[in-house]
Formats: C-alpha cells, sequence, structure tokens
C-alpha cells in the first residue's frame, strides 16, 4: 500500500516591509491623539496649543452725535431664552431646533434736558427759586452683556446639522440674542425704572441749583 503523497505547504502570509512600517505609523498616531485627548501624556495639549491673532483693521467714525440726555438710573437684567423650530410633517431629529440662552445686559433710563424750552424754565427776580419742567424719563435700548450671555444648549435636526457645514456662520445666535433683548426691555418697562430716573434728576438738579445760590427749587415732568 503506497502513501497519499503529502499536501503541499502554504506559503506563509508574511506583510511586506512596507506595510509594516505603514501599520507601526498608524498604530503610533493612534496612541499619540488618544493620550492628547484623554491628557494621558503631559504637555501634549501645549504642543498643539493655539495661537490667537487679531488681524481686525482700525475701526471707522461713521458719525457723531450730540447727547444732551441724563442718564439717571440703569437697571441689569438677565432672562433665559428658550427658543424652538420645529418643521412640519417632520420630526425633530430631522429637522428643527431648540436652543436655550442665557441673556444678561442692561437697560438705562434717561431724561433728555434737550427738549427744555424757554417756558420750562422759570426763575423769579430774586433769583432765589427756580422751576423746572421736564419730560418724562425715558428708557434706552438694552444692551446685552456679551460677557456674561451664553448658549446653554443648541439641539439640531439631521437637516440643519448638514445645513451648518456648509453655512458661512453655524453658530448664528441672532434670533436669540434679539429676543432676549426684547424680554429684558419688557422686564425694563415694569421696573419701575423711569420713576427712579426721574427722582434721581430732581435729586441732581436740586443740589446743582441750589450750589448756585437758589434756595428753593421745583421739578415737575411733563414737559414737551
Amino acid at each position: 500500500m503506497t502513501d497519499a503523497p503529502a499536501a503541499p505547504a502554504r506559503p506563509s502570509r508574511r506583510l511586506p516591509g512596507w506595510a509594516k512600517v505603514l501599520l507601526s505609523v498608524v498604530l503610533v498616531l493612534a496612541v499619540f491623539f488618544a493620550g492628547l485627548r484623554l491628557s494621558v501624556l503631559p504637555g501634549l495639549r501645549d504642543l498643539f496649543g493655539t495661537e490667537t491673532r487679531d488681524r481686525s483693521g482700525p475701526a471707522l467714525l461713521k458719525s457723531v452725535t450730540d447727547i444732551s440726555r441724563y442718564d439717571a438710573a440703569s437697571g441689569t437684567f438677565q432672562v433665559v431664552v428658550d427658543l424652538e423650530k420645529d418643521a412640519r410633517f417632520l420630526p425633530d431629529a430631522i429637522r428643527g431646533t431648540r436652543t436655550l440662552y442665557v441673556g444678561a445686559g442692561t437697560v438705562d433710563a434717561y431724561v433728555d434736558l434737550g427738549k427744555l424750552g424757554e417756558r420750562d424754565v422759570r426763575v423769579d427776580a430774586d433769583r432765589t427759586t427756580a422751576t423746572l419742567r421736564l419730560p418724562h424719563a425715558q428708557l434706552g435700548r438694552p444692551a446685552l452683556d456679551p460677557d456674561h450671555s451664553y448658549a446653554v444648549s443648541k439641539q439640531r435636526g439631521l437637516l440643519d446639522r448638514l445645513g451648518d457645514l456648509f453655512s458661512d456662520n453655524p453658530n448664528n445666535e441672532q434670533a436669540v440674542q434679539k429676543l432676549a433683548a426684547r424680554h429684558i426691555g419688557e422686564a425694563a418697562r415694569g421696573s419701575g425704572l423711569t420713576t427712579r430716573a426721574e427722582a434721581n434728576t430732581t435729586a441732581m438738579l436740586q443740589g446743582l441749583l441750589r450750589s448756585l445760590g437758589f434756595k428753593e427749587v421745583h421739578v415737575s415732568y411733563g414737559g414737551t
């Protein structure tokens, strides 16, 4: 009985030299960036630290406006804006955004002294009594504070995320900023800020005119 011929030996599959080098480089880079991600290797973050450069041009003066108002009071406000935009017939996971934004800002209350006319200021013959009639205090525009205003969270659908990839400004928060400013303005109107501004203006004018020799100073509001 003759023995069966032996099966031919399979050639060993060895990686070529260039493949071994490439695999080693990939493994080293993987460990390197994993350490950078997890802060395992000290000093890696400093190695790839970012540098900020201000390449802005000089500010240009566009206009000058004379101001004759007296800023008599200022209020600081904070509001949490929850703005949600949905699309019809599509779930939020596909199309829609929801932004939670904390807006902080100030509103000034002022009296416009530039509106005073000759009939609004009266001085007696002895120059001891002065009577002034001023316009009511007004509220200025809300001014958001960028150092204390920030987005807490922003949820976006899949289509919105894809759109942000091709957008010039994917982090545009203009809508929530306008809404925050509007809510702050509404809060200022109900805060009694104008009443306080009129009281402060009265105290300022009385102190100023009395230092000039007037013994009685009467201030009222409601002028043009």
